[in-house]
């Protein structure tokens, strides 16, 4: 099968694009046939060697954790998908190896939910990884109905949805983004703040009363501006500065969960979410698809498209 691989540690240009052994089907995996993958940060940190010290590694390795596919041939002990089913799946390992930049990939049905019907296969790429950790770190702070959420860096990947799936749920959300960023946010159902300095004044004009719960998804200074913003201290989350534990919040690092993402796949199909796609790679351009995200400033999401599209 063609796939993008690479053999040693280092940026895009470790890339290749060749053949590669067909993936064997545990019991409790099933066989995918990728229409899309996407790209997120973890991808080319894993990529330079950032996390050789958390996942054990083992050369060479086709990255990605994104898929939305074809189910091919369930694994023995599977009965939750059959052969000829849509599906959307986070096919993170325990281990660095096997991943879904490729045609085909054994992904663990722990990861797995069904396609959303109205959405396109790149697009449906999009929501595992991101989605999966809006989700689960609103889940962290408890957003709920009625609260006033602030999103720090509501215009990334993992941004959109926060922002979305916290208005679904009934919040207020509030988002930091550059002034650029603006009208993007109120289209997603934002009221925006401008990041960075004087960032603490701007919550108080905005939410005089005070801020419910705080979801940081880019770490530095702005989410330690919001704290004394926070009624309770504890509704504070973060997956980017694990010292968030430190005031009293949660770390996140996303799981794979089938009820969270049968979850996002049900929001998409209500319309309640859409996936936000910045722009799409063909699969031998992973590369330049890891450069686009290594630049930063992404609009959403990146996707990786593999074979036919049809």
């Amino acid at each position: 099968m063609k796939a993008v691989f690479y053999d040693v540690y280092g940026g895009p240009e470790v890339l290749q694009y060749g053949d590669q052994s067909e993936p064997k089907v545990g019991p409790d995996s099933v066989l995918v046939e990728v229409r899309a993958s996407s790209v997120n940060p973890v991808d080319w940190k894993i990529t330079a060697g950032y996390l050789d010290a958390a996942l054990p590694t083992y050369f060479p390795v086709i990255p990605g954790w994104d898929l939305a596919g074809v189910v091919v041939k369930p694994g023995a002990s599977v009965t939750e998908f059959q052969a000829g089913d849509e599906v959307i799946g986070y096919a993170r390992m325990d281990t660095v190896g096997l991943g879904t930049f490729a045609e085909r990939v054994a992904a663990p049905v722990r990861g797995l939910a069904r396609k959303p019907r109205n959405v396109s296969w790149a697009e449906a790429a999009t929501i595992p990884l991101a989605g999966l950790t809006a989700y689960q770190t609103l889940e962290a702070v408890g957003a709920t109905e009625g609260d006033t959420v602030l999103v720090h860096n509501g215009a990334g990947g993992v941004g959109t949805y926060a922002i979305q799936i916290a208005a679904a749920r009934g919040a207020r959300v509030l988002a930091t983004a550059s002034g650029k960023n603006h009208d993007f946010l109120r289209s997603l159902g934002a009221e925006p703040l401008t990041y960075g300095e004087g960032l603490g004044e701007r919550i108080v004009e905005a939410a005089p009363e005070g801020l419910d719960a705080v979801v940081d998804l880019v770490g530095g200074d702005d989410w330690r501006a919001s704290l004394p913003h926070l009624k309770t201290p504890e509704r504070v989350a973060s997956v980017a500065d694990n010292t968030v534990k430190e005031h009293g919040g949660r770390y996140v690092f996303v799981r794979p969960n089938p009820v969270h993402l049968l979850a996002l796949t049900e929001l998409v199909e209500a319309g309640r979410v859409k996936p936000i796609l910045a722009d799409t790679f063909p699969l031998e351009r992973a590369s330049d698809a890891f450069r686009r995200s290594m630049e930063g400033h992404v609009r959403g999401k990146l996707a990786i498209t593999v074979g036919d599209q049809i």
